[in-house]
């Protein structure tokens, strides 16, 4: 039997602990661990699935890793086209953890209407695109369907269509420079919108249409195996820097790599910051709650001086009776902990679920709604690392108790 654990435990279940003077201070504490969590848990939901979503939409439009020829790679326009024809297409086996690969390409024109026109560029995609990114952006109508023959259906952003007042059906031309000579009369295209996207990224929703990759194969006059630039999708996006290595060991001298990482290295600056705001969040409530848990263990150690004098009479060593009042503080950060993740889990949930939460001002964070993402992992590693650092924050108060004598405790009033 663990006699430190049975006195903790019948400290806890009196009466006397229910009516004490340090009942409000042991419930103060209990409150600030619970809230301490629950800070914890939304700052790390918040900020995880914020990163997360921005990471999706970025990989929508680009995938994780791109394969250009050495000449264009750093044009958001395709100019000189790479063949099909690669050992790694249409399926890239020379890598493990690759998903997906797709071959596009890119060309810059004017959408022109009776009252307005706006520049584009025009993405070409094939029978091999994965539309899959895309289903949850379309808001209207529906995803185009490229399997077959050349068709005019393209997919368009609605932040484009309400800036050229068009609709799903509504029919439009579009100039595009001719490659060899941008001098000459431009080509012509007339295009049908079949659906309507809104993935919030004003920087891809103002500047995207998609388009059948036929009309830019033969408006650059390329052959039916020319495309401007591969897609890669991995199934996980941590390893992305290691994969674009070995992918990059596994094309030809001609071709060069490049990740979404270092083409959008502004955005994923940004969003890693928030992992340094999620760390100052979770060592600031640490912090508050340790040093409320330090003031309700010194609190019980005063109310229980005559406890430690008769204990320390009967020959209890220091260690023992600090091990008691230690096991106590555990069971009040548990308490703490259970009411946090119980409130945390459950807005987390809810904002999930129903998403009441919107940002004020969603172009800045290419999201309306704040977006949530925990793992039971990280719910478990957090409940886990907060018990092990107040339990050492409590070691060095709890030293106090080594200090009273067993005479001037049993006369403590």
């Amino acid at each position: 039997m663990n006699l430190e654990l049975f006195i903790a435990k019948r400290l806890v279940k009196g009466k006397q602990h229910k009516i004490s003077i340090s009942a409000p201070i042991i419930k103060i504490a209990i409150a600030a661990i619970a809230l301490g969590i629950l800070m914890m848990l939304i700052a790390m939901a918040t900020g995880v699935g914020l990163k997360y979503k921005i990471r999706e939409k970025i990989t929508a439009f680009n995938g994780h890793i791109q394969i250009y020829n050495y000449d264009n790679n750093i044009s958001d326009v395709s100019v000189i086209p790479v063949s099909t024809e690669q050992e790694f297409y249409p399926r890239f086996d020379l890598v493990d953890g690759v998903r997906h690969i797709q071959a596009v390409a890119t060309k810059a024109g004017i959408i022109r209407t009776e009252d307005t026109f706006e520049g584009i560029i025009a993405k070409g995609v094939g029978k091999d695109y994965d539309w899959s990114v895309f289903e949850d952006f379309v808001v209207e109508g529906s995803l185009p369907n490229y399997t077959s023959e050349l068709n005019t259906e393209v997919l368009m952003s609605r932040l484009m269509a309400n800036r050229l007042q068009l609709a799903v059906g509504d029919e439009f031309f579009t100039l595009f420079l001719k490659q060899e000579d941008p001098s000459k009369v431009p080509n012509q295209r007339k295009f049908k919108i079949i659906g309507i996207y809104d993935s919030g990224f004003e920087e891809f929703d103002g500047t995207y249409i998609f388009v059948d990759i036929r009309h830019i194969q033969r408006m650059n006059q390329w052959g039916e195996k020319e495309v401007g630039n591969f897609e890669i999708f991995l199934d996980d996006f941590d390893s992305i820097d290691e994969k674009s290595k070995e992918i990059y060991g596994k094309t030809l001298s001609t071709l060069d790599t490049q990740t979404i990482q270092n083409k959008y290295y502004k955005i994923f600056e940004w969003i890693g910051l928030f992992d340094f705001n999620i760390a100052i969040i979770i060592g600031i409530m640490i912090i508050v709650g340790g040093i409320n848990m330090i003031t309700a263990l010194l609190v019980l150690i005063l109310e229980r001086t005559q406890m430690i004098g008769v204990l320390k009479a009967l020959g209890a060593n220091n260690w023992s009776i600090r091990k008691v009042f230690l096991y106590n503080a555990a069971y009040l950060i548990l308490i703490g902990l259970f009411w946090g993740n119980l409130l945390g889990l459950g807005l987390i949930w809810l904002q999930d679920r129903f998403r009441y939460f919107k940002f004020p001002n969603p172009q800045e964070y290419y999201i309306d709604y704040i977006p949530v993402y925990i793992d039971l992992p990280t719910i478990l590693l957090l409940n886990l690392g907060v018990l092990v650092l107040c339990m050492s924050m409590l070691l060095i108060p709890s030293y106090i108790i080594t200090r009273i004598t067993p005479v001037k405790a049993i006369q403590f009033d």
